[in-house]
């Protein structure tokens, strides 16, 4: 479990496809205090951390994955958000975050506003997820909070902390960004499908 906030961010260093698998190896500031077995948040995708050498560290995305994600577009020189597992008993800063992408969505407008940002997403409402204004919803890992909600899209508004510390400042439009929509509400959706 994650909570969307942000703790740093990771480069990708190293690409290698095998099979329907892609490990990842990437530098972090926080990979000195990564084990073997960890689950961190990449972009909002849960992966577990199979190796560990110097300042690098290897994940691996599966094929279903690379399907449902971003994770799959990665390049080397990329920027990733990164979330360790939230601890137990900690403050929970952000929101309930399972780290499990349910699709991902197009960058289509990004708006500047005295200071902050005011970014919007187009998603395929096909697949029944759902946003309500001021509800939780998950951005590439980042919990945040939606201001303006229709049935295939959201807007979100950024402040300069998170703009400057997350990859939000390298989006255009077009980016492809992973979303995960608030727990609670995907199982109110699923009981609404059920009764009809």
């Amino acid at each position: 479990m994650f909570t969307g906030i942000i703790e740093t961010l990771g480069k990708v260093e190293k690409l290698e496809k095998e099979g329907g698998n892609l490990h990842i190896t990437l530098s972090s500031n926080i990979t000195s205090e990564l084990k073997i077995d960890q689950s961190v948040s990449h972009n909002g995708v849960c992966l577990t951390v199979v190796a560990i050498k110097d300042d690098l560290y290897t994940v691996t995305a599966i094929e279903e994955t690379l399907i449902k994600s971003n994770i799959g577009d990665l390049k080397t020189g990329d920027v990733v958000n990164l979330e360790r597992a939230m601890v137990l008993g900690a403050r929970l800063d952000g929101h309930i975050v399972q780290g499990h992408v349910d699709q991902t969505a197009q960058c289509i407008s990004i708006e500047q506003k005295d200071g902050s940002w005011v970014f919007g997403f187009q998603y395929d409402s096909g697949l029944s997820n759902v946003t309500i204004e001021k509800g939780s919803i998950t951005v590439d890992g980042v919990s945040l909070t939606v201001v303006d909600s229709k049935k295939d899209g959201f807007s979100v508004a950024i402040i300069p902390y998170t703009f400057e510390h997350t990859r939000f400042n390298t989006y255009i439009i077009g980016t492809s960004v992973n979303l995960e929509f608030d727990v609670v509400g995907k199982y109110v959706a699923r009981l609404m499908d059920l009764r009809q």
